[in-house]
């Protein structure tokens, strides 16, 4: 009673698709995988290479903010 069957899964994508019907679901996929290659492009882009050192001569800066505050 814990698991769906295949007649279970059947069901329920004949009804999304009599509710969304093919042509929405298909706009949607296509939107969402150009979303999904769009950020793995972006990804690429900003992500740095092994083995290449940043302009900063591959240094970590640690620096302490202060509040400055007006007397």
């Amino acid at each position: 009673m814990g698991s769906f069957s295949i007649w279970h899964w059947l069901i329920v994508l004949v009804v999304v698709l009599l509710i969304f019907g093919t042509k929405k679901l298909r706009n949607i996929g296509s939107d969402l995988g150009g979303a999904v290659k769009g950020f793995k492009e972006g990804m690429k882009e900003d992500a740095p290479k092994l083995g290449e050192k940043s302009e900063e001569g591959g240094r970590t800066i640690d620096a302490e903010v202060k509040d400055k505050q007006n007397s």
